[in-house]
């Protein structure tokens, strides 16, 4: 949503002279060619390195959810789903729909899914704002742990999943708590249409068996390849700033390569190492990047995962919160507003995002205490 405002005015400048005195605060300190290097340096090697390589998962994930949709496998989970659905998230059924499919794509799914007349016929008015933190809370879950275990961390990535399901379930029942108090159901009632009943049916390709194969296999790619082409911006941007927040010089001092920076997040981190490693079970203090990371995006979260590993920062116990804490915010903060104004609830959209900041917090806290347990037990 774009509107009309003052050309420029007092927050203008306040953010102006914020930007000024960071990039003299940085060249002061890296010298400001260093810090022009630097940057560029960053985000060259985060391209080559680690966009491409989302950028190929994303391709192989969506070849893959093409095929599961074609194929009515995702029709087959939604079956299965149907009931805890019911259960644990208070939800209709066919909500399943909408978790399996941000999962194999990203969080606009569902809104594509809310604003279709067969689909949100099956919500009551007070479960539809729900929507958005419940489908967030899966967004790019497929990537994610793809991602992981690409890594070789299989385990922790699905105790990841079961900490994302976790903080799913407490964002979305605290929305629904609280729009079930706010949310008056609609005096006109919606007319009566004719549902298409998502547990019978589903639409499919026209052709042979091979050929509705190729094309599942292919259009899915091409969906998978939209979404990685919208995640280099805040790869490259987002994680570029982030990183160099990060770490800091090396030992034989700044001399403009890449991930050099000044250590601000590893500072912050220090003050909060106790609720850090209490809560996630944070072994360093520069893993503190990742849960904001994922704030904005998931997918800049991400690129942050390999230096740590290399620089040995984190282990099993941080990719499953990791895993938990990007599936389940999968850069809210960067969509929350626009989907809940889509879906006609803007007045709720602070609660929406205060309650789903708390389930990704649980879903963190909960991953790291199952990885726990999985480690004790075997």
């Amino acid at each position: 949503m774009v509107k009309q405002v003052k050309a420029f005015g007092i927050r203008t400048i306040i953010i102006f002279v914020i930007c000024i005195l960071a990039i003299v605060f940085y060249g002061q300190v890296m010298g400001f060619a260093n810090f022009f290097k630097t940057v560029m340096q960053t985000s060259h090697d985060l391209l080559l390195n680690t966009v491409f390589f989302i950028l190929a998962l994303t391709v192989i994930a969506g070849g893959i959810g093409g095929f599961m949709a074609e194929f009515g496998i995702i029709n087959l989970l939604n079956f299965i789903l149907a009931p805890v659905i019911r259960l644990l998230w208070g939800l209709p059924g066919v909500a399943a729909v909408g978790a399996v499919s941000t999962f194999i794509s990203d969080n606009p799914a569902i809104v594509a899914l809310a604003r279709d007349k067969n689909f949100i016929g099956y919500f009551k008015e007070y479960q539809k704002p729900a929507l958005t933190n419940f489908g967030t809370s899966f967004g790019m879950g497929l990537i994610v742990m793809a991602f992981m275990m690409s890594l070789g961390y299989f385990t922790e990535a699905f105790i990841g999943l079961i900490g994302a399901v976790f903080g799913s379930i407490v964002s979305t029942r605290m929305m629904l708590f609280y729009s079930k108090r706010h949310v008056r159901e609609k005096d006109s009632k919606t007319e009566e249409i004719e549902k298409f009943d998502f547990n019978r049916y589903r639409m499919i390709r026209e052709g042979n068996l091979f050929n509705r194969f190729l094309e599942s296999l292919l259009e899915g790619g091409k969906n998978g390849l939209d979404i990685g082409f919208q995640i280099i911006p805040g790869v490259l941007i987002i994680c570029t700033l982030v990183l160099m927040m990060t770490f800091g010089a090396p030992p034989e001092g700044y001399d403009g390569g890449a991930f050099q920076g000044i250590p601000i997040l590893s500072w912050i981190g220090r003050y909060l190492s106790f609720p850090l490693k209490w809560l996630f079970g944070f072994t360093s203090p520069d893993a503190i990047a990742f849960p904001i990371t994922a704030l904005g995006a998931v997918g800049a979260a991400l690129a942050l995962v390999p230096k740590f590993l290399e620089l040995k920062l984190i282990g099993g116990n941080e990719i499953a919160v990791f895993t938990s804490i990007g599936m389940c915010w999968s850069g809210y903060l960067s969509t929350h507003i626009a989907m809940m104004d889509v879906m006609g609830f803007r007045k709720l959209t602070t609660k929406a995002i205060v309650f789903h900041s708390i389930g990704g917090l649980c879903a963190g806290i909960f991953s790291h205490y199952l990885y726990v347990l999985v480690t004790m037990l075997f």
